[in-house]
């Protein structure tokens, strides 16, 4: 197994006696079991006051006191940041995730301590003078066998823990415990006290870092927290044509094909950005087809289609980015990547790519082709293939440079001037026009856009 402690840290607590009941805790037990490389390290302190846990860690290295009369101390040393806490007392004492007053208390028994985390995947500790885990809830047997269980019925009032409990899932592949979801469900109305930063955050960390999204996403239907984002919910249950579709109703489709992208290498490869808004473009894919789908007759026999879905995804798509507040510069992509999702399905012409990639700002084809993937991956029992008009689409972006980036005008306002117009008002419109013709394939470099403006008649 991945050793726990940094060589730095179990010096630390090797030469200062004030951390002789100090003990691992949370996620870097939790990842350690599992045998990830622990990179951020919680270490609870007892039988110490504030002054002098921060007096004896000042001669490591850096200290910053954080928190409410300062019960977290931050230590940086060289390559790492180690955060020492006191134990915590919380007591509820109004709605929402802050609602609660808190209270370091050094002399709480650690199991008291423990009972009062998320889960039992994180309620573990590791005392790092014996080299002993302290497991009173069993939060290990339920790692071993992917189980997420609430540790006691504290957890009921802090509602961020149910979509904490969602991002847990789709990260580590965990199925929730039923007294669990029931617990969950009991207090599915106070979704609503939560600040939408802290809702975001968890949605963020599921899209960013979940090995099965789906898992997440199911932990959301069964605990009754999915009605709290309509445009999901709206999926369950919208039939699909069985021949294109053989994996079932949209809800599952899109579950297929959010797994299928988190197993995806350009997925894998990516940073936490665009791992971020690929996998909301994924999911809101077909956000669009609840209120498209119908039957048809086509060929002697009844048809589910969904004209339209495309575009109509997007406003939905929107809507639920706003909901979230996500930020400009994470969501922007997504819009177009799912308004574009079909794409594929027509023969690329350089017209055709160019126009492509300037609707895809500011995502790519490149991010299209991912969306795409995934969007044909999910269809199980299909087998995962890569339909020719994706290869086709990615051969003529990259005939044409554009499989990352869109194309940017050539004819500028300067060439306008030095052409000898006089510059006001229409130099836009005719920007503009030169912009479409260049689109078009009229012209393919500044000489050709120089001819192109030469033969216009003049305005």
């Amino acid at each position: 197994m991945t050793p726990l402690l940094p060589a730095s840290l179990s010096r630390i607590f090797r030469e200062t006696p004030e951390l002789a009941r100090a003990y691992l805790v949370g996620g870097c037990v939790r990842d350690w079991k599992l045998g990830i490389q622990c990179t951020d390290f919680d270490i609870e302190v007892y039988g110490v006051d504030p002054d002098t846990l921060l007096a004896s860690l000042s001669r490591w290295g850096r200290t910053d006191a954080v928190g409410r009369a300062f019960g977290v101390v931050k230590l940086t040393v060289p390559g790492h940041v180690f955060d020492f806490s006191l134990p915590r007392r919380d007591s509820k004492s109004g709605p929402g995730h802050r609602g609660f007053e808190i209270t370091f208390d050094s002399s709480l028994d650690p199991r008291e301590a423990a009972s009062r985390r998320d889960f039992t995947i994180n309620a573990m500790m590791f005392d790092p003078h014996r080299g002993e885990l302290l497991d009173f809830f069993g939060g290990e047997t339920d790692l071993r066998n992917r189980v997420l269980r609430h540790t006691s019925e504290a957890f009921a009032e802090d509602p961020l823990r149910v979509l904490r409990g969602m991002q847990f899932a789709g990260r580590l592949d965990l199925t929730a415990a039923p007294e669990t979801l029931e617990l969950c469900r009991q207090i599915a109305a106070t979704h609503s006290e939560l600040a939408v930063e802290r809702v975001r955050e968890e949605w963020i960390k599921w899209a960013t870092k979940s090995v099965r999204p789906s898992a997440g996403l199911r932990f959301l239907r069964d605990s009754g927290w999915l009605d709290h984002y309509p445009e999901i919910a709206a999926l369950v249950g919208v039939a699909q044509d069985p021949e294109w579709h053989p994996e079932g109703d949209v809800w599952t489709h899109t579950l297929a094909c959010l797994d299928a992208l988190a197993e995806l290498p350009a997925w894998l490869e990516s940073d936490s950005r665009r791992r971020l808004f690929l996998t909301l473009a994924v999911l809101a894919h077909d956000f669009g087809k609840p209120a498209c789908t119908h039957e048809v007759e086509r060929e002697g026999r009844r048809r589910i289609v969904s004209p339209g879905h495309e575009p109509a995804g997007g406003p939905l798509a929107a809507s639920f980015l706003g909901r979230l507040a996500m930020p400009e510069s994470y969501g922007a992509p997504v819009v177009p990547l799912v308004i574009n999702h079909l794409a594929h399905l027509n023969a690329p012409t350089p017209r055709g790519v160019r126009r492509l990639a300037q609707r895809l700002i500011p995502a790519t084809i490149d991010d299209l082709i991912v969306v795409i993937t995934a969007d044909v991956f999910g269809r199980p029992p299909r087998p995962r293939e890569v339909p020719s008009g994706v290869t086709a689409l990615r051969e003529a972006a990259e005939q044409l440079q554009l499989e990352r980036t869109a194309p940017k005008p050539i004819l500028l306002g300067r060439h306008l001037a030095a052409s000898g117009l006089t510059p006001g008002p229409g130099f836009k419109r005719l920007l503009d026009a030169a912009f479409e013709a260049q689109l078009d394939g009229d012209f393919q470099d500044l000489d050709g856009a120089l001819q192109w403006l030469r033969s216009r008649p003049s305005e």
